[in-house]
């Protein structure tokens, strides 16, 4: 396990308790290099929306937390806010959630499906989740259903149709 994965886990630990008293979702934690610097975020969520107010109770809370247990070596910008409408799926949850949504989907390598009576090959596409099994993504495409391995997906998010 690297570095950030290790802040990633004990930052996740420290903020569980307000997460589960305010009835809030811990969507995800990322350590992160941004620009110049280094970011700490953790997303979260509720029913029926996250606000800004929620934001900012977990943002102190767990502020004041991370600076008691001072478990970062370097400096970073801490920052909670919402997973936003296009939510990477990462837990079993999220996909759980999601089935019969569309979502946008990167893969490291292409793969092959009919569309419009044509066959494709594409790395990154749309498809509609139907479900899921903690190995493979079973999306329908165009004209077919197809698994796909979770191995062989670089990204997973919920469509946002304009």
């Amino acid at each position: 396990m690297g570095k950030s994965e290790e802040y990633e886990k004990r930052a996740e630990e420290l903020i569980l308790p307000v997460i589960n008293e305010n009835n809030f979702e811990l969507v995800d934690i990322e350590y992160v290099k941004e620009g110049g610097g280094k970011v700490l975020r953790a997303y979260i969520d509720k029913p029926g929306g996250i606000t800004i107010d929620d934001c900012e109770l977990v943002n102190r809370w767990f502020s004041d937390i991370l600076d008691e247990n001072d478990f970062i070596e370097e400096s970073y910008i801490l920052e909670v806010s919402s997973p936003g409408l296009g939510r990477q799926l990462k837990k079993p949850r999220d996909f759980e959630r999601s089935i019969g949504e569309d979502v946008d989907i990167k893969l490291y390598r292409p793969i092959e499906f009919m569309e419009r009576g044509k066959r494709l090959m594409a790395r990154e596409f749309t498809g509609r989740l139907c479900g899921y099994d903690g190995n493979e993504v079973t999306v329908f495409l165009g004209e077919e259903t197809r698994a796909i391995p979770c191995k062989d997906i670089s990204v997973i998010r919920l469509s946002i149709d304009f």
